[in-house]
């Protein structure tokens, strides 16, 4: 249960953070070995075979997508089912991203396949957001619809684990692409998440296995507490909220907590979804940027894979007056590095708001260094893409710091994160030795492949953006 109570150790601006952060989320005390930090992509994936095998009552997964070509993925869940025939599995993803390729192979008809042979056992939902509907819909490209809104959460539970990602599930995140992720072993935590995901699933479509072309057929499921998005936006609204909102916050009662050495705070953003301003990601993460200024003794790191950094996150780094490090992607380990259309131009776009960033900071006097990761060349043999994302703060020591505070989760902090797609994260407060060292060492892997940028890097030919590409971003800012 979350519970309020002391944190031993922590650095003073820390445990102010922590008094903040028990008046906006539900807070969760864990034990030394309760945290795992895995750092390789197969790490990640092993790892999710592993405990899907293993699970005996129930497997709930949130995300964007899964690859349409998962097959061992799937066949893995299929195992597990008829292994262990009291395990329950719930599969929650993104209707406009898992039906993109209809009447192709997609996500939803490959998961079609579950729900053909378990029935009940298994739920496979699709949330569909409520802001693209109607004439807006029919007139809107199927590879662009993305742009008003996601399911974008990253949930990965088994039993009493839950493992918080940024990572969607599909061959580059098992690979090649670069992400964070941190096994959970506790089980109010787990069940917290699971009811998170649960509520969001009542307000999705069901995915039903279909004998017509395409594999499979959406239908809104009766015992949803709510109309489907398409027929009524305000009232489903309204049954969100009225099952969100008394998630997102504190419980009214808690019970007193003992000491502990870690507490997790889960943080969500549910724009689309909840009243403005009821959301806890954005004030959680405003105050803990705010701590940036407590004590010049701090060093942190700011990371996402696409730097389009939420206009009052950036002014809260450029203000801040411990020194930092900002990570992002290489137009080379940009998953949208020289593909076909409109996606073509974002890495472009986001070399020139990396730009500006430096610029600004240059401007500020901020004590900021900015770094590309690269890792190769994305699409080519040996090349990997960069997809982290997080926030780390904390003391320095001989070789680096020691992280008080880290995040993980789905959210990209950028403004289409906070008013477009349904995120879920959280915020980790710790005093452990151990747990901080691995941070420590989670920091020292992802920086491993970064080169420090300089105003004379953003004049080389190779990183000129054109007119077309300015003007784009000035209009779509908002959405990428």
């Amino acid at each position: 249960m979350a519970s309020t109570g002391a944190v031993q150790g922590l650095h003073p601006a820390v445990a102010k953070l922590a008094a903040k952060l028990d008046q906006l989320a539900p807070r969760f005390a864990l034990g030394r070995g309760q945290v795992e930090i895995l750092s390789e992509p197969r790490d990640f994936y092993n790892t999710l075979k592993t405990k899907i095998l293993a699970a005996k009552r129930s497997v709930f997964l949130a995300t964007l997508y899964i690859g349409k070509s998962e097959h061992e993925f799937i066949e893995t869940l299929q195992t597990s089912l008829r292994q262990n025939p009291d395990l329950q599995v719930s599969i929650l993803t993104d209707a406009l991203r898992g039906t993109r390729e209809q009447p192709g192979p997609c996500c939803a008809s490959l998961l079609a396949a579950l729900d053909a042979e378990f029935g009940d056992r298994v739920r496979i939902r699709m949330f569909h957001t409520p802001n693209l509907r109607g004439l807006k819909k029919s007139l809107v490209p199927r590879r662009l619809n993305e742009g008003w809104g996601l399911q974008h959460m990253k949930l990965y539970g088994f039993d009493d684990e839950i493992v918080l990602s940024g990572a969607n599930l599909s061959q580059d995140y098992f690979s090649d692409r670069q992400d964070r992720y941190y096994v959970f072993k506790s089980a109010p935590l787990t069940a917290y998440y699971r009811r998170i995901h649960d509520a969001v699933c009542s307000l999705s479509y069901a995915v039903r296995a279909d004998a017509r072309e395409a594999g499979f057929r959406l239908e809104w499921p009766a015992e949803n507490p709510g109309p489907r998005p398409s027929k009524s936006a305000r009232a489903f609204r309204e049954a969100a909220a009225a099952l969100l909102l008394p998630l997102v916050r504190p419980p009214l009662a808690a019970e007193p907590a003992e000491p502990a050495e870690t507490v997790v705070y889960p943080v969500s953003q549910f724009a689309p979804l909840l009243p403005e301003g009821t959301s806890t990601e954005a004030p959680a993460v405003g105050h803990l940027l705010d701590m940036l200024s407590a004590d010049n003794r701090f060093e942190w790191m700011f990371t996402a894979g696409y730097f389009n950094m939420h206009p009052a996150y950036r002014t809260k780094l450029l203000a801040a007056t411990a020194p930092g490090t900002v990570v992002t992607a290489a137009p080379e380990a940009n998953g949208f590095y020289k593909s076909a259309g409109i996606s073509g131009a974002l890495p472009p776009a986001y070399i020139v708001l990396a730009h500006r960033f430096l610029q600004d900071a240059s401007t500020a006097r901020a004590a900021i260094q900015l770094r590309e990761w690269q890792r190769g060349v994305v699409n080519t043999p040996g090349g990997w893409s960069y997809h982290a994302k997080g926030i780390w703060a904390g003391l320095p020591v001989a070789g680096g710091s020691l992280p008080f505070v880290a995040t993980i989760g789905s959210s990209n902090f950028t403004r289409r994160s906070h008013t477009l797609d349904l995120e879920s994260n959280a915020i980790i407060l710790t005093a452990d030795p151990a747990l901080r060292a691995a941070m420590a060492a989670e920091i020292k892997g992802l920086t491993a492949h970064t080169t420090e940028m300089t105003e004379a890097d953003f004049h080389k030919p190779e990183r000129e953006v054109g007119p077309g590409v300015r003007l784009a971003l000035s209009i779509l800012g908002g959405m990428l």
